[in-house]
């Protein structure tokens, strides 16, 4: 039989106690814990011991949550290669998207272009800017903050969740073929 490309048979989320669950999966989400412990404790089954199926059921937590939880979860994001970046301040998860993207080796010129655009993004909708980035370029980055900054604010706080929700994704995704390896 083979085995599901979104499985590992070693890690198996519903055999975990909350304290493994936690550590492994508690920082899906960025400093939103509390989206693995509402998972954790409507019950896991076999159908979150694949990629799909646990991040299914982080994915409803969030869309669940009232707004006011949904707007702490965007803030809770670092700005893109932001004073958080080159302080050596960021999660680990963080540290190493951006870093995927380069965005630790601006030029002085994007560097400002960052700074600027971060703060134009955040007066105006109140949280940070979120892409994921992992497998993106400095350019394409910038060239996407660009033609978002000017968005709805509706439209934009869907298209920041959407991406919370794709940098979780990657994040169980590496957390599975860890644990494969």
């Amino acid at each position: 039989m083979i085995e599901a490309a979104n499985e590992n048979r070693r890690l198996m989320p519903s055999r975990m106690n909350l304290d493994t669950f936690l550590e492994s999966f508690g920082g899906v989400y960025e400093h939103s814990c509390w989206i693995a412990e509402d998972v954790f404790a409507g019950g896991l089954t076999g159908d979150h011991d694949t990629i799909a199926g646990l991040h299914g059921a982080m994915h409803d937590v969030v869309e669940e949550a009232e707004s006011d939880k949904k707007l702490a979860l965007l803030q809770a994001h670092p700005d893109l290669a932001g004073k958080l970046a080159m302080a050596a301040d960021l999660t680990a998860e963080s540290t190493a998207e951006q870093a995927s993207a380069q965005l630790d080796q601006c030029t002085a010129e994007e560097f400002e272009e960052f700074q600027s655009l971060n703060g134009r993004y955040k007066k105006r909708f109140g949280f940070p800017y979120i892409l994921a980035v992992r497998g993106r370029r400095r350019q394409e980055i910038l060239d996407n903050f660009r033609s978002r900054v000017d968005n709805p604010p509706e439209s934009e706080f869907a298209e920041a969740l959407k991406q919370v929700h794709r940098i979780a994704l990657l994040r169980i995704e590496a957390i599975f073929q860890e644990e494969q390896e």
